[in-house]
């Protein structure tokens, strides 16, 4: 059996978590990922703890298995010719630099199309190019609070806030990993390959939207954007009477008579403010509030026996400590244990989807930097002689033999 993206060659030109992160899940699903990094490195290989290489740090492993690391600087010829000797036998050419980077470095779709007609082409940024905004910079951050996230934790938090997560690296990651898969598929079909553009606050702001849009769904609008649940003030985990938390929505009408009659409250059920989803969408804070009243009457370890058979949905708030030595998570075989040659041993979460035909696996951990140099480029066809001069020449690099620990 081989994995679905057996046989395709991606060449990688990206750092932080959006580029690395969607390149990982196509590596997962089974793609030869080329990743040229620049003499100093992916900028997020000294992001996290690390336990024997300070370029091995925690954000990079977690972003960049099932890749080849080759160093090259892209700003000199040797490097560039490198490059497009490399790329003329990839099947996709993915970047993060920003409209016009790629053309000062000579490295532009139409400068690769030249060498590889064939080749799909991504470009992932921050801002579409077609637009106003198409030269800003952009990190995750910036696109929070552009896209509206960062806005709709003032409804409930009285001040705009950043999720504490990289929410749109990773959702433009998602849709960088969909968009190349769905070129590869256009091109066995027509044998044409293409440029795709995949912009971070276009992403999001269509990924938020779903929901949000809401009244300005319709033109003339009939009310505002904002899905009226999701912004409630007691839409939250619930404390119960021994102090700790539990999510609970009883959010279909099955699911708030069953709450009510477990809960005690049955005259709840028929109470008009709250009789069907609809009354209790038009009531929704209060409906959050009574609900949690309801929770905190009880400890958890009652809750978890009152509406465990239940059809309510309920589940209990995991530290983020939690998730490792989570039940489910071991069961399911999601926490993979495995030894790094040269950092220890490692904990990764494994590719969620299961491939009953073509399974994915975990088949090279994070790379040191340039640990593939020398293979890449001799797999290129450069010679023993041009190696040896970029390396001289600090055009390429490979691993540093020193190492330090850190506790």
């Amino acid at each position: 059996m081989t994995a679905p993206l057996e046989g395709v060659r991606i060449v990688e030109m990206t750092s932080v978590v959006l580029g690395p992160y969607a390149c990982q899940i196509l590596g997962d699903l089974g793609a030869d990922i080329v990743k040229i990094e620049p003499p100093a490195g992916d900028t997020n290989r000294n992001l996290g703890p690390y336990r024997k290489h300070r370029d091995m740090a925690s954000l990079f492993i977690n972003c960049n298995r099932n890749k080849r690391s080759l160093v090259l600087n892209l700003k000199s010829v040797n490097g560039r010719e490198a490059a497009l000797k490399i790329i003329e036998e990839a099947d996709v050419v993915i970047h993060n630099f920003r409209p016009g980077a790629m053309e000062r470095l000579g490295l532009d779709y139409e400068a690769v199309k030249a060498v590889n007609p064939e080749v799909i082409y991504c470009a992932t940024y921050g801002y579409s190019k077609q637009g106003p905004y198409g030269q800003k910079g952009a990190l995750d951050d910036s696109i929070q609070a552009a896209s509206g996230i960062a806005a709709l934790q003032e409804k409930v938090l009285g001040e705009p806030r950043y999720l504490p997560t990289v929410v749109a690296d990773k959702t433009t990651g998602l849709y960088v990993a969909q968009a190349v898969m769905a070129a590869l598929f256009s091109r066995e079909r027509t044998g044409r390959g293409q440029e795709i553009e995949v912009p971070m606050f276009e992403s999001m702001v269509s990924w938020l939207m779903v929901e949000h849009l809401w009244g300005q769904t319709f033109e003339p609008p009939i009310g505002h954007a904002g899905y009226p649940r999701l912004m409630a003030e007691h839409r939250k985990p619930y404390r119960c009477k021994d102090g700790l938390y539990l999510a609970v929505l009883p959010y279909w009408d099955a699911h708030w008579s069953t709450f009510c009659e477990v809960g005690e409250r049955p005259e709840l059920a028929e109470d008009p403010r709250f009789i069907n989803m609809t009354e209790r969408l038009k009531n929704i804070d209060e409906s959050y509030r009574v609900t949690g009243e309801i929770i905190g009457s009880r400890p958890r370890s009652e809750w978890l026996e009152l509406l465990g058979d239940t059809n309510v949905p309920m589940m209990v708030v995991n530290d983020l400590d939690d998730l490792v030595d989570d039940p489910h998570l071991d069961a399911s075989g999601f926490w993979q244990v495995v030894e790094h040659p040269e950092e220890g041993t490692i904990r990764m979460a494994s590719y969620p989807a299961n491939f009953s035909e073509t399974p994915v696996s975990i088949r090279r951990l994070a790379p040191r930097l340039g640990e593939h140099s020398i293979e890449v480029l001799r797999q290129a066809g450069l010679t023993e002689e041009k190696i040896a001069e970029m390396l001289a020449a600090g055009e390429t690099r490979v691993p540093e033999k020193e190492s330090k620990t850190t506790e």
